[in-house]
């Protein structure tokens, strides 16, 4: 975002929070989100053991590693405790002063009942035998609109066809995406993962697939972005809620 008000760069990529955050503040070239690409949040709640009768009750009275205060993930992940009948605050203790990427490694060192990972941590943990999927935040919260290509809407007006052209490339992935295996897919982005191996990368893919988290016609629709509203206001990081004609142009994308 900071990129995107100084100039620095044309089109951010980006929880689109954080452009009602922008325009909340007094941003005077408001930043429109013009594209999604992400309508699931993308993290789970991973257990010790195995939990096939899992329910979210038995998250009462137990530690769990969280996120960031204030952050989409640590929101969200209290947005459904909220939705399921647990109070964040009082029924479970949740400890957000861990550093994002070192939350995985606290849990195998012994850390906390449960924790809160993105993936490749996540299926890292399976692999390892030091945890267990359980549930995915993605899928109990509904579809949010978790990430977003935005730009100023001086820039819009003054390159729509890059703008075109941009989301042309976009949709070509998205397509090739759908229309390809886990496996093949995986092997296409696997250098950009080189950390990971194949088939790993190759069992994410096929988790977030299996859970619909990609939007596929890249619209932002205003269903999502009223989900998206509330959870920031349930968090309490919210006062004013932006009309979705202010922030969100499916022009391109429709």
């Amino acid at each position: 975002m900071t990129a995107l008000l100084s100039g620095e760069a044309d089109i951010g990529f980006m929880g689109p929070e954080t452009t009602v955050y922008a325009i909340n503040e007094g941003a005077s070239d408001v930043i429109l989100n013009f594209a999604q690409l992400t309508q699931r949040a993308g993290n789970f709640l991973v257990a010790r053991e195995e939990m096939p009768d899992f329910t979210w009750e038995d998250l009462k009275g137990t530690d769990v590693l969280g996120g960031r205060d204030g952050g989409m993930p640590e929101m969200v992940f209290e947005y459904v405790l909220k939705q399921k009948g647990i109070d964040p605050a009082t029924d479970l203790n949740i400890d957000k002063s861990i550093d994002f990427g070192s939350t995985a490694a606290a849990f195998s060192g012994g850390s906390a009942d449960y924790t809160v990972e993105f993936e490749p941590s996540a299926t890292a943990l399976e692999m390892e035998g030091a945890g267990h999927v359980i549930a995915s935040i993605g899928v109990e919260s509904g579809y949010v609109p978790y990430t977003a290509f935005s730009a100023k809407a001086s820039y819009l007006e003054e390159n729509p066809e890059v703008i075109k052209a941009f989301i042309t490339a976009l949709k070509q992935g998205m397509e090739y995406v759908e229309t390809h295996s886990a496996q093949e897919v995986a092997e296409v982005i696997a250098p950009q993962f080189a950390d990971t191996d194949v088939e790993t990368i190759a069992t994410i893919i096929d988790r977030y697939a299996s859970q619909d988290s990609w939007k596929t016609d890249l619209v932002f629709e205003e269903e999502g972005y009223d989900l998206l509203l509330d959870i920031l206001e349930d968090a309490g990081q919210l006062e004013t809620r932006p009309a979705y004609e202010d922030l969100v142009t499916t022009a391109y994308t429709e």
